[in-house]
């Protein structure tokens, strides 16, 4: 019998572009070492290109390959727009409207295959699905514990300051944030926002994630270090499935 709240975490950002995908891969496959059937799901993705006639959603797919899923794309992505927008934004503009409800109902089928489901969202967490329903929302909806990714720039302490204090005061769980180094440059405030956050955040930071260089033929979410890292940040993310997959 399952347990009343779902195992997985709804993995959200600063801001966009901060490596929610690089991080939500990594994570996924570092599950699947550990021996854990690790699901995971991007409800909707923006900016997607065209391929012969049909649009491909690059996040869910290098998701899926990462937690060597077979699930359909069509499970793992429900809704893909072109436009880089917001999702309630580009829906609008290609004359659709995403149901939250097909989104929920999606991510219900994952967690009866899995026992564990990683949900990607789409840029911060108050970024519109719909009029009524944020990244936030949905995470409240899909009663998964938030993981944020922090981009480590100047302006981290303020974003990641904001996100938390708003979902905490949503009565959103956090269960802990991750600090990326997406840019290889070393500014004052990227060599001091680890040390700064932990004395601000009244979360568990246990993971600080270095600017990756590719290796040759291995995708970056397959990257050692990244491996390393997430592998230990797992057992205070999700202690509880690791417990479990140990045993």
């Amino acid at each position: 019998m399952k347990d009343a709240r779902p195992a997985g975490l709804f993995v959200t950002g600063t801001d966009t572009g901060v490596g929610k995908t690089l991080i939500t891969a990594g994570l996924a496959y570092a599950l699947r070492v550990l021996g854990i059937d690790a699901g995971v799901m991007k409800p909707v993705e923006t900016g997607c290109p065209t391929r012969t006639g049909r649009l491909r959603p690059p996040d869910a797919l290098t998701l899926r390959e990462a937690a060597q899923s077979r699930d359909a794309l069509d499970l793992v992505n429900p809704y893909r727009f072109h436009e880089p927008l917001a999702p309630m934004v580009a829906a609008e503009r290609s004359g659709r409207r995403i149901d939250v409800g097909r989104l929920e109902e999606r991510f219900t089928l994952l967690t009866d295959r899995h026992s564990v489901v990683l949900v990607e969202g789409a840029g911060g967490l108050l970024v519109p699905i719909t009029e009524e329903t944020s990244c936030l929302d949905l995470a409240a909806r899909l009663r998964l514990p938030l993981l944020i990714v922090i981009g480590s720039r100047l302006g981290a302490l303020n974003h990641a300051r904001l996100t938390i204090e708003t979902a905490l005061h949503a009565r959103v769980p956090v269960a802990g944030a991750i600090l990326n180094h997406f840019h290889a440059d070393r500014s004052v405030a990227r060599t001091t926002n680890l040390s700064a956050l932990r004395r601000l955040l009244p979360i568990p930071l246990p993971g600080e994630i270095p600017h990756l260089s590719t290796i040759r033929g291995q995708a970056l979410w397959r990257h050692p270090l990244l491996q390393r890292l997430l592998t230990r940040s797992l057992r205070q993310l999700l202690p509880e499935t690791i417990a479990r997959g140990e045993t």
